[in-house]
């Protein structure tokens, strides 16, 4: 009697309509992932050939390395010369000051307080441009040097020998060993 009462009624799977079903568990499918296979050599030229073509790409990344190692070593080597040679147009455009300071050093007059103001300026000018590199062309030489002097005056004479310097001008200088000023000099000539 049961079966005649629908409240009593045992539904089964089938009955029950698709909405109130539980989901099944789904297995996962399977991705389509493109297979990876490493070509295996079908002959020993092929092999060889291969072996051959390893070995070149080996010796052409090693060229590239040493290329860049190089190009490194010269961008670094060429960016410290350019520091150098920026101050070195700095300390060229100072010399004109230096020189004027010498002049005023060598002219008598002027109260001695006044004298001794100019040299100690000259003093701490001269020293600071010696402590960046600033190197004074000896005048010790006597013997004119046509790579560090510049000869502004040639006198013939016989007092003195051939090439012989008689007097200095300007003073050369020489910047962290490279020639920044010829020295002008008087030159004697034996002709």
């Amino acid at each position: 009697m049961q079966a005649d009462n629908p409240q009593n009624a045992v539904v089964t799977e089938e009955a029950q309509p698709n909405s109130a079903r539980a989901p099944e568990p789904r297995t996962p499918e399977p991705m389509d992932q493109p297979e990876i296979t490493i070509p295996m050599p079908e002959s020993d030229r092929e092999r060889d050939r291969l072996i051959k073509e390893k070995a070149e790409l080996q010796d052409l990344l090693q060229r590239r390395q040493a290329e860049f190692e190089n190009y490194r070593r010269r961008v670094e080597r060429e960016r410290g010369e350019l520091l150098e040679f920026a101050s070195m147009d700095t300390i060229k455009a100072l010399l004109p000051v230096l020189d004027d300071f010498e002049r005023a050093l060598k002219m008598e007059g002027g109260g001695t307080e006044y004298g001794r103001g100019m040299e100690l300026i000259y003093q701490r000018l001269y020293e600071t441009l010696k402590k960046l590199g600033l190197e004074p062309i000896s005048s010790d030489v006597a013997v004119f040097n046509p790579h560090i002097h510049h000869a502004v005056e040639m006198v013939d004479t016989k007092d003195h020998p051939d090439q012989t310097i008689l007097e200095e001008y300007q003073r050369g200088y020489y910047f962290k060993g490279r020639l920044l000023r010829p020295a002008m000099v008087k030159v004697a000539v034996n002709s």
